[in-house]
């Protein structure tokens, strides 16, 4: 009785210890060890916000090694330890799981599992597989190597607003890039453009960023022949526009590219009708003469006035049906009329990109005719405005009056 009664204190015992009293053999040693000598930015702080760490991968999945040891000799000599990755190695590393397509369905199936391949026809690939630049580009270099985040949270450095200092830690740093002999001003001239500043000040995370143009694993610089379909994919229809137009094969020809001859590329500005003609400060000017002898000057000056034509129509027809409404007449049927011109001008400037004249003069047509037929409407309204509020004035003069006859009528009579 008594061995049997010193078995069930001990057993009592054991179960009433607190379980940090006993060794735990699933205790991740790595974080406990580093979150104790790193800062509070450290890579074992910051690990909690991977995305990897939230699906259940650990330090050993990337470093190797036991994460239960706490004896640095013994985690070295452990299965599999590789401690920190070689620059080199990383993006094959990261390709062990991200290139794995049963492993990848198993976490995330909507993941691509090409992005190693695509990394390596890459401007960044080519250079780190063939060149072992240690300096290029790799994962980490975009995503981070502890606190890399889906690219829909906005703490990530994959996401939209984020991309540009991103792309811009590299490509901004004059001394960095010094050996690469290219500009280092594309992240200011972006934050400025009009695709920068949808993206940064209106926060229209749709707007164009440096991946969206040069691609993301497999970034490239676009070239002279794939700009068509670079800018195509937002600018459909100005890019099959131009497919068609005389433009295309003379740029082809010239070597010139396709939409960054006239609007540039990492600045480019919001485009505006004044851009159109052959003075100074005017794009077609640029490659085109008032004298040329062809149709391109006749061409220019076409569109210039039809554009500067419809735009005054417009313009007009928006003040009028404006006054109407700010005197309280309803507009409904009127607004939606100026919307339907709104969608015409649309059409007109993105017809220039056919660059020819005489495309534009069905749109102009319907412009001013719809324009026409607004102002003649917004006209009746304000003229019925003035003719109530006349009518209301003989009105209340005509009930003043009858009120002051009445008045003197009843007086007559209690006299």
């Amino acid at each position: 009785m008594r061995a049997s009664g010193k078995i069930i204190l001990c057993l009592f015992i054991w179960a009433i210890v607190p379980a940090v009293a006993r060794p735990d053999t699933g205790a991740n040693q790595c974080l406990s060890c580093h979150q104790e000598i790193e800062s509070e930015d450290g890579p074992a702080h910051i690990f909690a916000r991977d995305i990897h760490s939230q699906k259940g991968l650990g330090c050993q999945d990337c470093h190797g090694g036991n994460p239960a040891l706490d004896d640095m000799a013994a985690v070295r000599s452990s299965t599999g330890y590789r401690g920190v990755p070689d620059r080199l190695a990383i993006p094959e590393l990261c390709a062990r799981c991200h290139g794995d397509a049963s492993f990848m369905h198993e976490h995330n199936p909507s993941l691509p599992v090409d992005q190693l391949s695509k990394y390596k026809t890459s401007v960044h690939g080519v250079r780190l597989f063939q060149h072992k630049d240690r300096k290029v580009a790799t994962c980490v270099s975009c995503h981070t190597a502890h606190q890399i985040a889906d690219a829909r949270m906005p703490y990530s450095t994959t996401y939209p607003t984020n991309l540009p200092s991103t792309c811009g830690a590299c490509h901004s740093d004059q001394s960095y890039m010094a050996e690469y002999g290219i500009p280092t001003d594309q992240e200011t001239k972006y934050r400025e453009s009009v695709h920068g500043k949808a993206l940064l000040v209106k926060k229209d995370n749709s707007a164009p960023v440096c991946n969206d143009c040069h691609g993301n694993h497999g970034a490239a610089p676009p070239g002279a022949s794939s700009l068509s379909a670079v800018c195509g994919m937002c600018h459909a229809v100005e890019a099959q526009l131009y497919d068609l137009s005389p433009h295309k094969i003379a740029f082809q020809q010239q070597g010139l590219p396709m939409c960054e001859t006239c609007h540039s590329n990492h600045d480019i500005e919001e485009p505006s009708d004044s851009l159109i003609g052959l003075g100074a400060n005017q794009l077609c000017g640029n490659c085109h003469n008032p004298d040329d002898q062809n149709s391109a000057p006749r061409q220019i000056d076409s569109a210039r006035v039809y554009l500067a034509r419809i735009t005054a129509a417009a313009d007009s027809a928006v003040r009028q049906v404006r006054e109407a409404g700010a005197k309280g007449m309803m507009i409904t049927d009127e607004e939606f009329t100026l919307k339907e011109i709104d969608q015409n001008l649309i059409q007109i400037r993105s017809s220039i990109h056919a660059f020819s004249a005489d495309s534009l003069v069905p749109y102009v047509k319907d412009g001013m005719t719809k324009s026409t037929a607004v102002k003649t409407q917004a006209a009746a309204l304000i003229d019925e405005y003035y003719f109530r509020r006349w009518g209301l004035v003989i009105s209340s003069i005509i009930i003043t009056l009858l009120a002051l006859a009445l008045y003197l009528k009843i007086r007559s009579i209690g006299k």
